[in-house]
C-alpha cells in the first residue's frame, strides 16, 4: 500500500522536477482528452507543440504572445513572493492598455517618435494606479487584496466598454466597438521584417534580468520578501511591510499595464472590447510554474504561449472549441499543485497486514486467559474465587 511520509526537509530536486512532471502528466491527460474526442492524438500534440516553433513566422507569434505574459508574471512574482496575493493583474493590464491607447489617439501626423515612450509611461502609469487602490484599500483598511484586486478587473473592463463604445468609438468604423486604428507613429518597433515580434519581448528579457539582481543581489529584495514573508521578523530588522506592500503591488501594477500598452500599440493597434485576453489570470500559471524565479517564467511563458497558440490551431484545424486552451492551462496548473506534495513528502510503500491477523478467532474456539469472552478467572474481575 502506498502512503505519504514527511521528508525531513524540503526535496530541492522535486522542486524542479515537480514541474517537468506536471507537464508530463498534462501531456498524456491531453492524448486521452484528444482520443475521447475522436481525434488523433499525434496530431494533437503536434499542433499544440510542434506547429508553434516550426518556422521563423511561428517563433515570432510565440513570442508576441509570451512576452505579455512573462510582464506580468514578473511582477507577479515580486508579489506573491512577498506574500501579497495579487490577483486582479488582468485589470491592471486593462487599464495599462487603456491609457496607453488615450495617448496613442492624441497622435496625428505632426508627432514624433517621442510618443512610443510617452505611451508605454502611460500604460506603466494605468497599471500603477489600478494596483495602488488595492495597495490603498489593504493599507488603510486591511481589506482583503485577493477579492479587491479579483473585483477591479471587472471594473477594469466595463471601463474599457464604455470607452469603445461611447467616447473613444470610432465614427468611421462601421458601428464597431472600436476605437480608430493608431497612427504609424505610436507603432511598437519591430525586430524582425515581417513579423509582429517587437521590442517588448527584449523589454520583457531585460525585465526578468532585472528583477534576478533585485531578488538575489541586493538587499533592498532581501526586504522586500522578508517584509511580505515574516512581518514580525522584518520590524525587528528594521524592515517596513507597508513599504513591502506597496512596492509589491505598484510594481506588479506596473508590468501588467507596461504589458497592455506593449499589446495595443504593438500586434493590436487599437482599442477593443477584445483587449481582455486572460494574460493577467494565465500569468499566475506561469509564475508557479516557473517557481518565481525570471530564468522559469521566461521558460513557462513560453510554454503557456504553446497552448494559447495551440488552442487556436486546434480551433480552424482540427475542429475543436477554443476553450480547450484554458482545459490544458488549468490542467497543468492543478497537476503542479498535485505534483509539488513531493517537495514536502515522499511515497512509500507500506506493506499490508496479513488478513489472518485481522481476522477473528472462530467460535467455540479456545481463547488465553484475560482475552475478551474467555472462561478463564480473568475474564470477569468480578467473578468468585474460592480459596
Amino acid at each position: 500500500m502506498l502512503k505519504l511520509e514527511p521528508r525531513p526537509q524540503p526535496s530541492k530536486h522535486w522542486s524542479y522536477a515537480s514541474p517537468l512532471l506536471a507537464l508530463a502528466i498534462t501531456v498524456v491527460i491531453g492524448v486521452l482528452l484528444f482520443s475521447a474526442l475522436g481525434k488523433d492524438p499525434v496530431r494533437g500534440l503536434q499542433v499544440f507543440f510542434w506547429e508553434p516553433i516550426k518556422s521563423t513566422y511561428a517563433l515570432g507569434e510565440l513570442m508576441v504572445k509570451a512576452t505579455p505574459l512573462l510582464l506580468i508574471a514578473l511582477g507577479l512574482a515580486v508579489c506573491f513572493r512577498s506574500n501579497v496575493w495579487n490577483i486582479g493583474a488582468e485589470g491592471q493590464f486593462v487599464i495599462g492598455a487603456v491609457a496607453a491607447g488615450g495617448v496613442a489617439l492624441m497622435a496625428d501626423k505632426t508627432t514624433g517618435p517621442w510618443i512610443v515612450p510617452a505611451i508605454l509611461l502611460a500604460g506603466v502609469a494605468g497599471g500603477m494606479a489600478w494596483a495602488a487602490l488595492v495597495a490603498l484599500l489593504r493599507d488603510r483598511f486591511n481589506a482583503n487584496e485577493i477579492l479587491v484586486s479579483l473585483m477591479l478587473v471587472y471594473v477594469g473592463v466595463l471601463v474599457l466598454g464604455y470607452l469603445v463604445y461611447g467616447p473613444w468609438k470610432d465614427p468611421a468604423g462601421y458601428n464597431f466597438p472600436q476605437t480608430k486604428t493608431f497612427d504609424a507613429v505610436t507603432q511598437i518597433p519591430r525586430l524582425m521584417q515581417g513579423s509582429r515580434m517587437g521590442i517588448g519581448l527584449l523589454i520583457a528579457l531585460a525585465g526578468a534580468a532585472a528583477l534576478w539582481i533585485f531578488l538575489f543581489r541586493t538587499k533592498a529584495g532581501f526586504a522586500q520578501q522578508v517584509g511580505g514573508l515574516a512581518p514580525a521578523a522584518a520590524r525587528y530588522a528594521g524592515f517596513s511591510s507597508r513599504k513591502a506592500l506597496w512596492i509589491a503591488l505598484l510594481v506588479s501594477g506596473g508590468a501588467a499595464g507596461l504589458a497592455g500598452a506593449l499589446e495595443v500599440a504593438g500586434p493590436v493597434g487599437q482599442l477593443t472590447p477584445y483587449i481582455p485576453a486572460g494574460y493577467g489570470f494565465a500569468a499566475i500559471i506561469v509564475a508557479f510554474v516557473g517557481r518565481l524565479h525570471p530564468v522559469g517564467m521566461v521558460l513557462s511563458a513560453v510554454l503557456m504561449s504553446m497552448f494559447y497558440i495551440g488552442g487556436e490551431l486546434a480551433q480552424s484545424r482540427l475542429g475543436l472549441p477554443k476553450s480547450l486552451t484554458g482545459v490544458f492551462q488549468g490542467l497543468l496548473l492543478f497537476t503542479l499543485l498535485a505534483c509539488d506534495t513531493l517537495i514536502a513528502y515522499r511515497i512509500t510503500f507500506a506493506p499490508r497486514l496479513r488478513a489472518a491477523r485481522l481476522r477473528p478467532p472462530p467460535s467455540g474456539a479456545p481463547r488465553r486467559p484475560g482475552e475478551a469472552g474467555s472462561a478463564g478467572p480473568l475474564a470477569h474481575p468480578s467473578a468468585d474465587v474460592k480459596g
